[in-house]
């Protein structure tokens, strides 16, 4: 799964409680992006997280949904498969499958205790080790095997900002102007 191309890689974020959550939902939708899913529905709205992320999205460039949706609902239109990331799953070694399957993946994750019906929709369950942990690195670490690593380094045509690797200190391109940051 080099480039999705017509594919589309959604998350769901389920359990979102905008007075509680919102810094590890962002988190979540960081992730998502960063690591190569196409946008996130987040169960509640909360238009700050939207906003935070159109920003984002503006300077560092691709395109990026956030989408404010009933998990229900989103659940019973998805037309592809789901892949529920759980501690109670299967390991995640079923990647392989999943990936060879060619289809828009909608990959649940949770705030609070997810729905039964989470379980039972979900094409996949998958584990991402068991103990416990968040689900921002319950994320990055599927999508990251999902894409085999390809993602990490991605740069976008319409970026505003761009980050240039290095040893030491830090080197930002902004709209064409080499800056150094240490």
């Amino acid at each position: 799964m080099e480039n999705q191309g017509e594919i589309l890689i959604a998350v769901l974020r389920i359990g979102h409680r905008p007075q509680r959550d919102k810094r590890i939902t962002t988190h979540v939708c960081l992730v998502a992006r960063a690591f190569g899913a196409d946008g996130i529905f987040v169960w509640r709205k909360d238009e700050k997280i939207k906003e935070n992320l159109d920003k984002l999205v503006k300077a560092w460039g691709g395109d990026f949904f956030v989408d404010f949706k009933n998990y229900k609902k989103v659940l019973n239109e998805w037309k592809g498969m789901i892949v529920h990331l759980t501690m109670y799953g299967e390991k995640i070694d079923k990647i392989g499958e999943i990936r060879n399957k060619s289809k828009d993946i909608l990959i649940v994750v949770g705030a609070e205790k997810v729905p039964p019906e989470v379980y039972e929709k979900a094409n996949y369950n998958i584990s991402v080790g068991s103990q416990p942990h968040s689900e921002v690195a319950a994320l990055a670490v599927f999508l990251d095997r999902l894409f085999e690593g390809k993602n990490l380094y991605k740069k976008f045509e319409d970026a505003e900002m761009e980050i240039v690797p290095s040893p030491k200190g830090k080197t930002v391109i902004e709209k064409g102007f080499k800056t150094q940051r240490s």
